[in-house]
């Protein structure tokens, strides 16, 4: 399915492509830059072309959503700023930031006290985001601020009825959430409430209409979404990490996902060892087992960047596999992290789906 020829002609005069972000059944997401007419700036399209036919009505109504949500933000500073929209295409702004699960702000309170005006700067408006339970959808800005990101099942409201109230509650609740995972002693009494209780609407959507959308999205969809990796991530990448450890030479691996063109998620293995000939050897071993397809790139590292407690900092290894290199630097502490990943990022296998984001990153 092609775009219509406006949205093409307009993409190909103006839009510069650069990394694939995600592609799954309901649209293609890659970020790059975009000739505005006050010129350049970075940004991120959705597209509907690669869509298959079944999904097609469905991705649809997600589009529309998201485009009328987007331009009900403009001028609330929560998030992208739609930049143009087509019948199947548009182009939202880029929030230079991280996603909440790879910046992990364990204990930052003025995070979640940008996030909860966040929240009412939208309910103010009439917008309800509906998905703010996957840590995917916040984002932590360079500047420290809370944003919010992938508007496609949002609902905008022209009067605050019972619906509107139930929605915005659920919102917030969903952020209390993540406030409880990463600053648990700043939970207030009204708070703590709050999380302790459910709205009916809630718990009947995880008693019925929940267990129908895994049924949908699982099942005949085929769709998993965790951290945006797929069935692959699931399902295979524990597998060929058993399988990798059971060579001598290694000494631990990590395995993360990536949005690739041609297959739509990628693998890309992290191994700690010390031998040059270990990555044909482990892509031989693999091969012969016989179990899960490969991972698309496999790079031996002498050492695996750890957080305190000694687990593998997947969320930076994750922006390695998918070239956004920019991103990595504010979450580097030190000069020590910075000259530990340069031997990482010189060494990467995924080139082929890459933009000029690294000239941002100083050098070691």
């Amino acid at each position: 399915m092609s775009l219509p020829k406006n949205d093409a002609a307009l993409l190909s005069a103006r839009w510069i492509e650069g990394v694939l972000l995600k592609r799954d059944v309901f649209s293609t997401v890659e970020r790059g830059r975009f000739r505005g007419d006050n010129g350049e700036v970075d940004a991120v399209l959705r597209r509907l072309d690669e869509v298959p036919w079944w999904s097609f009505l469905l991705a649809s109504h997600l589009f529309a959503r998201e485009k009328r949500a987007l331009a009900w933000t403009k001028g609330l500073d929560v998030g992208p700023e739609l930049l143009w929209s087509g019948r199947r295409a548009l182009v939202r702004g880029f929030v230079d930031g991280v996603t909440l699960h790879l910046a992990k702000p364990h204990g930052d309170l003025a995070y979640f006290r940008s996030a909860k005006a966040a929240l009412r700067r939208l309910r103010r408006a009439g917008i309800c985001h509906n998905d703010l339970a996957k840590e995917q959808n916040w984002l932590v800005g360079r500047d420290g601020c809370a944003y919010v990101t992938d508007f496609q099942l949002a609902a905008c409201f022209e009067s605050r009825g019972r619906l509107y109230r139930i929605l915005a509650y659920e919102d917030l609740r969903h952020l209390l959430k993540h406030k409880r995972s990463y600053a648990p002693e700043a939970l207030t009494p009204r708070e703590r409430k709050i999380l302790a209780k459910k709205s009916f609407a809630a718990s009947l959507w995880l008693a019925t209409g929940k267990k129908v959308y895994r049924a949908i999205t699982r099942g005949l969809f085929n769709f998993t979404d965790r951290e945006g990796g797929g069935r692959r991530l699931v399902n295979d990448a524990p597998m060929l990490a058993d399988l990798i450890r059971k060579n001598p030479a290694v000494r631990d691996t990590a395995i993360v996902a990536f949005a690739d063109r041609r297959s739509g998620v990628g693998l890309y293995a992290f191994v700690e060892g010390d031998q040059a000939a270990l990555e044909g050897q482990l892509r031989n071993e693999l091969t012969a087992a016989k179990g899960p397809k490969p991972p698309e790139h496999i790079q031996v590292v002498h050492a695996l960047p750890r957080d305190p407690s000694g687990k593998p900092r997947t969320e930076i290894l994750q922006l390695v596999a998918m070239n956004q290199l920019d991103l990595i630097e504010p979450m580097m502490k030190n000069d020590q992290d910075r000259a530990f990943l340069k031997d990482i990022l010189e060494q990467r296998k995924n080139l082929r789906d890459r933009f000029n984001f690294e000239a941002d990153l100083p050098a070691s």
